[in-house]
């Protein structure tokens, strides 16, 4: 119960973060999330750590995750992360001998699916920023097949759940949450010899994710294709309506991005966000990653901002009173709401 309670107020706060961080979180398909019930949500990752924070503050259903094993390095990380219900997923980069560690995992990933719990996977195994779905390791279908090996009464439905930004590491972000139709699992392992099975389930979730994000082939047209839909400065968080532009070739014209007139809003906010600033900036040399820039823009500032943004109220509020302590908090707030929600997303130009 002392676990819930601290995850239900982390989840409000991070939630109320990603209101702030956010233009508009485009949420579609929230009638195919099962109520109870095993779930495992197979995600797309095109973003580092933030996406599994979009996805699970958009659904109700108390999520366990897979990350990379590389984060759990930290003995203090680890014991952190276990008690947000994130656990290691070991791959051959990790070492060959590692990977005998998964099934541990497993087998605790079949206990959670036991309970009627939800998992959420990211089955293409890295992240990547190119907007295409990606060739899903099989590791997910034999979480699935293992768990209903050992609970054969039980049902386990799959919902893929695809993340479109309209560009990463853009500030402020924009993104669509879409989730797509649940996956009866039961009867495909019982209507299949095993291979086949899990060739068809990962089928299945491959060609779901696909119409769940704006997906480009990733062939010689690719960079030609994006540049153009870059070019036309399309709201890429409109996912049927730009794969429809892609499939018939009907990708508009080149224009011009909208004039941010807010920026002297945006300095304004810098100016009393200053340290939280500076430190980010500090900190924004040592991403090499451009997948990793949202994760650590977020969780930083997140965690700064309300540092600092309470501090100073509480310096108003000794040397001047609770009412311009109230008036300046609430001014700092609509500051950076005002912008967020207001200021332009216009594309970038394709990144290599």
């Amino acid at each position: 119960m002392v676990q819930k309670f601290w995850l239900l107020l982390l989840r409000i706060y991070i939630k109320t973060g990603l209101f702030f961080y956010t233009k508009r979180i485009k949420v579609l398909g929230k009638q195919n999330i099962p109520k109870k019930g095993a779930v495992l949500f197979a995600v797309n990752h095109p973003n580092g750590l933030i996406d599994p924070l979009y996805v699970t503050t958009t659904n109700k259903r108390t999520n366990h995750y897979l990350v990379r094993a590389a984060s759990f390095k930290n003995p203090i990380v680890k014991k952190v992360l276990a008690f947000l219900h994130l656990m290691p997923i070991y791959r051959i980069r990790d070492g060959i001998q590692q990977l005998a560690n998964n099934q541990e995992i497993f087998e605790k990933c079949f206990g959670i699916l036991k309970k009627g719990d939800a998992l959420m996977i990211f089955p293409e195994g890295s992240h990547d920023k190119k907007r295409t779905i990606r060739p899903l390791s099989k590791g997910f279908t034999r979480i699935i097949s293992g768990a209903l090996e050992k609970h054969p009464d039980l049902e386990i439905r799959i919902v893929p759940v695809g993340i479109t930004y309209q560009h990463i590491s853009n500030f402020p972000a924009k993104v669509c949450i879409n989730y797509g139709k649940p996956i009866a699992t039961k009867k495909i392992f019982e209507a299949n010899a095993l291979a086949k099975a899990i060739h068809i389930l990962k089928s299945e979730v491959s060609e779901q994710l696909k119409k769940r994000i704006v997906h480009i082939n990733d062939d010689e047209n690719y960079n030609k294709t994006l540049q153009k839909l870059n070019d036309a400065q399309v709201d890429f968080t409109n996912v049927d309506v730009v794969n429809l532009m892609i499939k018939n070739n009907t990708i508009p014209k080149k224009k011009e991005p909208k004039k941010n007139y807010l920026t002297p809003l945006f300095y304004l906010i810098i100016l009393n966000s200053i340290i939280p600033y500076v430190l980010w900036k500090i900190a924004a040399k040592k991403i090499d990653e451009i997948e990793f820039i949202d994760t650590f823009r977020f969780s930083l500032n997140l965690v700064f901002c309300t540092i600092f943004y309470s501090l100073q109220t509480w310096i108003i509020v000794v040397f001047y009173g609770s009412l311009f302590g109230f008036l300046y908090l609430t001014f700092a707030v609509l500051l950076v709401l005002i912008y967020v929600k207001f200021a332009p997303t216009n594309a970038k130009k394709y990144e290599e």
